[in-house]
């Protein structure tokens, strides 16, 4: 397949809520159920933003978000089904690796369920000591105890 035409951007407002909701739906078991809503408060909260374009089509994404120095998570890579590879997962992954906001960061946190071996050829390792989770659901426990302090009055 011929990737002469592929474009990667870091821009915020290139970002096609609904093709990235139908990129999820697509190519992405964990995120098939996100809404516009939350893609936009997700896209916001993120720096950097990667998107990758076949012309007007997107056809990956991957975000992170970062403290700028210690620590720094990498979130929701996705690759359409059809572009796959052919090394436009890596280079999204490397793209978001070398920005600015993640390339000085002490520590870049991943999370994935099934290809760990695909993240390991890029550098990652496995790391078995930070696996704790918090499920909030719904944000009633946090939102309910952030209002009893006085941090955010």
């Amino acid at each position: 397949m011929d990737h002469r035409h592929i474009r990667f951007s870091d821009r915020h407002e290139e970002v096609d809520l609904e093709q990235l909701q139908g990129l999820f739906r697509l190519g992405a078991f964990w995120a098939k159920e996100r809404t516009l809503a939350g893609l936009a408060i997700a896209i916001s909260n993120s720096k950097p933003v990667v998107t990758v374009w076949d012309e007007q089509k997107l056809i990956g994404h991957a975000r992170a978000t970062s403290d700028g120095i210690y620590r720094a998570t990498i979130w929701d890579v996705v690759i359409d089904p059809a572009y796959r590879g052919a090394g436009l997962g890596r280079k999204l992954v490397q793209t978001v690796l070398a920005h600015p906001n993640v390339c000085d960061v002490e520590r870049v946190y991943l999370m994935t369920t099934h290809q760990q071996k695909f993240y390991e050829q890029i550098g990652f390792e496995q790391n078995s000591s930070t696996t704790l989770v918090l499920f909030n659901g719904d944000g009633d426990l946090i939102t309910s105890e952030l209002a009893q302090t006085t941090v955010f009055k």
